[in-house]
């Protein structure tokens, strides 16, 4: 018994850090999206297109799941972030129904003058973490999501 009472303690533990780091990621991305006048939910869009984009822009849909929201939530977001002329939306080629999102030379210079700061600020986060650390630690977290996800599934469905 006292096995899986430490099992459940460490559990805990690593949910109410998983909700600390959260938490603080929240404000850290508050903080880039004030320093470009925009919103920290239009500053994750931006983050999710410099991901995603392989050049040929990228669609609302994949920026949706990439964030886990809603489709309609991102082109809303996405037209405001169009007016600011930090995104481009433009008709896929592939499907005239879609659009493409791409960064714009704008907001590729905005997010470039933040480079150094958020370098420091990932480098004060993650100290002590080699490259080697990280691969591991973002493997065990992939994992824990991916398990996540499926316990949810089964939560949802009455299985648990």
């Amino acid at each position: 018994m006292a096995e899986k009472e430490q099992f459940e303690r460490a559990v805990r533990a690593l949910i109410w850090n998983i909700v600390e780091i959260h938490s603080q990621l929240e404000e850290i991305h508050k903080s880039w999206a004030e320093l470009l006048g925009i919103t920290e939910p239009q500053w994750l869009i931006l983050m999710a297109i410099d991901e995603l984009d392989d050049g040929r822009g990228v669609s609302g849909v994949a920026v949706a799941n990439k964030l886990r929201i809603h489709p309609a939530f991102v082109t809303n977001q996405t037209k405001k972030l169009e007016q600011t002329e930090l995104l481009a939306r433009v008709v896929s080629p592939d499907d005239a129904r879609f659009l493409q999102i791409s960064l714009t030379q704008k907001a590729r210079t905005e997010m470039a003058k933040l480079s150094d700061r958020r370098q420091a600020l990932n480098s004060t986060m993650l100290a002590g973490l080699d490259e080697e650390a990280l691969d591991y630690l973002n493997k065990r977290l992939t994992s824990i999501a991916k398990n996540s996800q499926l316990a949810r599934q089964k939560l949802n469905l009455g299985l648990l």
